[in-house]
C-alpha cells in the first residue's frame, strides 16, 4: 500500500470517528449548559493549544488565546491605531519624559479581586524584556511605577511618542504575583483580566480547551468595537476550541455544523466551503500573513551570510503562496520584500535578489564559493499547520535541489516551538531553519517586525540574527517623527535585511475564516471572541 493511500484511508477514519463521536453528543456542552440554554460557540484553531503564556512563547495560537483571558491598557484598532482600553485616560508630562496612566474603576481579575496599577507595572516589566518593541521601550524607559492604587506612571530616558503602540503591540496584565515570574518561565495559571476565563480543569490536551464569559468584566463604555479596541462585550456564555488536525475532517464538521467556525480552512477546500449554503468564507485579517523559511544564525550552516545569501537566489515565492493557500491569486502576493507589499514601508530596495528568474545551478555554485561542504541542515515544519507544512515541503524541495543535506523531522506544532526555543548545536536538539510566519499587522512597520531585528542572542524572535548596521537604522527609524524621514529609512532596513537576511521571505497571504452563517459580529484582525453572536 502507497503513503498516499495511507494517508487517505487515515483521514476517512478519522472524518468517521469525528462525526460519529459528535452525533454522540461528546461535542456538546455539559448537561448544565443545555439546560440553562447557554450559547457555546466551537472554533477549530490552527493548531494545538501547547503553550498558556504569551510572554513565555510568541505563537500565533497563544496569542489567540491570550486575547480571551487578558486585558490591555491600550489596545489596537482595525486601523492598527492604539486606543485606551484598560485606561480612563493618560497624561504625558515633563517634555514627554513622564505617562501617568490612570485606570478605569471596577476592573476585575478572574480571582475576583480588583486590577491595580502595581498587577499593570509588574505585567509591563515582565513582558518588555521577552519583545523586541518592549525592549526598545525598556531601554528608555527610567522607571515603571505605581504611585496609587489607579496610577500606572513611567518616567522615561528619553521622549517615547509611541509608547501606546507599544503596549498595545502586546503588554497583556495579569495579576502582579504571576507577572513577577520570569518571562523565561511559564505561567499556567490563567488568571486573567479580560472578557473570558480560561476553565483550566476541562483541557485536554490535542483536543479541548473551553472558557466562559467572566460576568464581572466590565467593558468600555461608548464606542464601537474594533478589533482589540473598543467595548468587549462577551455575547457567547461559552467558547470550546476544538483541535481537528486533519482539514478535511475539520470542514465535515463545519458542514454537518458540529462546530461554528475554522480559523484556518484547508486551501484546498475553500471552494467547497464557499459553495456551502450554510457556510461563510471570509477574510477578516486584512494585515494578511507573511511567510518565511527563518534561519538560526547560532548555528552552521547558516551563520554564515554568503550561504544564506546564496539561498535568496532559489526563492520563487509564488511557489511556496500556492502550497499554502492555493492558486487564487486574490489571496496572496508575490514580489513580497522583508518589509511587504501592504506595509506603508514597502519599497523595491534589493528587491532583484528575489524577482529575477531562479538559477539552481548559480545557487549551487555559489553555496560552495562561499563555503558550504555538505554540513546537515534540519529544516523543521510542523505537520499539523497544512500552510507551514506546505512552505516547509517547497522549502525542502529547494534546498536539496541546490545540494543541501536536509533532515526533514515529521513534528508537530507543539514539538517544533520547543525545538526552536533550543540554542544548542543540531546535535543536542538544535534547528538550522524553520517555517514561519508572522502577522501582516506586525511586519508593515519597522517599529513591530522583530524578525528583522539584529540583536543576536539578546533578541526574543526565534534565530537570533545579529546585525549591528541594522540596530543603527532602528534607532534612528525610532527617533525620526516625520513618516517620510521613516520611510528613507525603511529602504536602507531593507537593503541591510537583504545583505545579512535574517529569513527567506516566502510572500503574503490573506487566509480566510469558514464560519457557520449563524455566527455574526466577528471582527476584523485575527481571532477575538468578544463581539461574536450565534443566532
Amino acid at each position: 500500500m502507497t503513503n498516499a493511500s495511507v494517508t487517505s484511508r487515515t483521514a476517512t477514519m478519522k472524518r468517521r470517528m469525528f462525526l460519529r463521536f459528535a452525533a454522540s453528543g461528546s461535542l456538546a456542552a455539559p448537561a448544565i449548559g443545555r439546560a440553562q440554554a447557554r450559547t457555546i460557540l466551537k472554533f477549530v484553531p490552527q493548531a494545538d493549544l501547547t503553550v498558556l503564556d504569551p510572554v513565555f512563547a510568541p505563537a500565533v495560537v497563544t496569542r489567540n488565546h491570550a486575547y480571551m483571558v487578558f486585558d490591555q491598557l491600550f489596545a489596537l484598532d482595525d486601523s492598527y491605531r492604539a486606543q485606551p482600553q484598560m485606561l480612563e485616560g493618560h497624561v504625558v508630562e515633563n517634555d514627554g519624559l513622564t505617562w501617568k496612566l490612570t485606570l478605569r474603576e471596577g476592573l476585575r481579575f478572574h480571582d475576583d479581586t480588583p486590577v491595580l496599577a502595581r498587577d499593570a507595572a509588574a505585567s509591563i516589566e515582565r513582558w518588555a524584556p521577552r519583545d523586541s518593541f518592549g525592549q526598545t521601550l525598556r531601554a528608555a524607559t527610567e522607571e515603571v511605577s505605581a504611585p496609587s492604587d489607579r496610577v500606572v506612571q513611567i518616567r522615561l530616558k528619553k521622549p517615547f511618542p509611541m509608547l501606546p503602540f507599544a503596549l498595545a503591540r502586546g503588554a497583556l496584565v495579569m495579576p502582579e504575583r504571576l507577572a513577577r515570574t520570569p518571562g523565561t518561565v511559564q505561567v499556567t495559571e490563567m488568571t486573567g483580566s479580560g472578557p473570558f476565563r480560561f476553565l483550566a480543569a476541562e483541557r485536554v490536551s490535542g483536543a479541548r480547551v473551553a472558557y466562559e464569559r467572566w460576568p464581572g468584566y466590565v467593558p468600555r463604555s461608548g464606542g464601537t468595537a474594533s478589533f482589540a479596541a473598543g467595548p468587549k462585550i462577551a455575547y457567547v456564555d461559552r467558547v470550546e476550541w476544538h483541535t481537528i488536525p486533519d482539514g478535511a475532517t475539520a470542514a465535515a464538521a463545519l458542514q454537518a455544523g458540529e462546530v461554528d467556525w475554522l480559523n484556518e480552512p484547508a486551501a484546498d477546500l475553500l471552494s467547497m466551503l464557499g459553495r456551502h449554503r450554510d457556510i461563510t468564507v471570509e477574510v477578516k485579517d486584512k494585515g494578511g500573513i507573511v511567510g518565511m523559511i527563518r534561519f538560526n544564525h547560532l548555528n552552521p550552516p547558516f551563520d554564515n551570510p554568503a550561504i544564506r545569501q546564496a539561498l535568496l537566489g532559489g526563492i520563487v515565492q509564488s511557489d511556496f503562496m500556492i502550497a499554502a493557500i492555493g492558486d487564487d491569486r486574490t489571496l496572496w502576493r508575490d514580489q513580497c520584500g522583508f518589509l511587504p507589499p501592504n506595509s506603508p514601508f514597502a519599497s523595491d530596495t534589493g528587491m532583484e535578489a528575489i524577482t529575477v528568474k531562479p538559477d539552481l545551478g548559480r545557487v549551487k555554485a555559489a553555496l560552495a564559493a562561499a563555503g558550504y561542504r555538505g554540513a546537515r541542515v534540519v529544516l523543521l515544519a510542523p505537520t499539523d499547520i497544512p500552510a507551514l507544512r506546505a512552505m516547509g515541503e517547497v522549502a525542502a524541495d529547494m534546498f536539496r535541489r541546490v545540494g543541501l543535506e536536509v533532515e526533514y523531522p515529521a513534528l508537530d506544532w507543539g514539538t517544533v516551538l520547543q525545538r526552536i526555543a533550543n540554542r544548542e548545536a543540531v546535535e543536542k536538539g538544535g534547528w538550522n531553519a524553520c517555517a514561519l510566519t508572522v502577522p501582516g499587522q506586525l511586519a508593515a512597520n519597522p517599529a513591530t517586525h522583530s524578525y528583522m531585528r539584529g540583536l543576536g542572542k539578546a533578541g526574543p524572535a526565534f534565530g537570533w540574527p545579529e546585525s549591528r548596521a541594522y540596530e543603527e537604522l532602528f534607532s534612528r527609524f525610532m527617533d525620526t517623527p516625520d513618516e517620510a524621514g521613516q520611510q528613507t529609512i525603511a529602504r536602507q532596513m531593507q537593503a541591510e535585511a537583504f545583505r545579512n537576511v535574517p529569513y527567506l521571505p516566502t510572500g503574503l497571504w490573506f487566509q480566510p475564516y469558514a464560519f457557520r452563517r449563524n455566527i455574526t459580529g466577528i471582527l476584523n484582525g485575527f481571532p477575538l471572541f468578544h463581539n461574536v453572536k450565534k443566532g
